[in-house]
């Protein structure tokens, strides 16, 4: 049983971690321009503000539907993930451990940078 939420856990993390990193950073960017337009503008109050446009239709907009969107892409990227471990765990434990392992450092961050505020 604890080998289950074991691995559990790990999905979770791993799932955490590759989502960010498909949907949100900077080094992955290059996967979501030809899906989607990220435009930033000054508000009033001299804030940059980032709005996302999708580009166009059909499978690319779908498909800059689905990257615009941290929930959506999660449920694919846990599924992936899922079957990687399932079906080649002698590739997909790795990868799941490594991806983890960097959601757990993101959350540490997060916290000390909250913290040193």
């Amino acid at each position: 049983m604890l080998e289950n939420w074991f691995w559990f856990l790990l999905l979770g993390l791993a799932s955490f971690r590759l989502t960010r990193l498909i949907v949100l950073d900077m080094i992955t960017s290059f996967i979501r321009k030809p899906f989607m337009e990220e435009i930033e503008e000054k508000n009033d109050k001299g804030e940059i503000e980032e709005y996302i446009v999708i580009k166009g239709t059909g499978l690319r907009g779908f498909v800059g539907e689905l990257l615009s969107c941290y929930w959506c892409t999660g449920v694919w990227v846990t599924t992936g993930l899922f079957i990687l471990v399932t079906f080649y765990p002698f590739a997909g434990k790795p990868v799941l451990i490594i991806f983890a392992a960097a959601g757990v450092a993101g959350i540490l961050e997060s916290i000390v940078a909250k913290i040193s505020d």
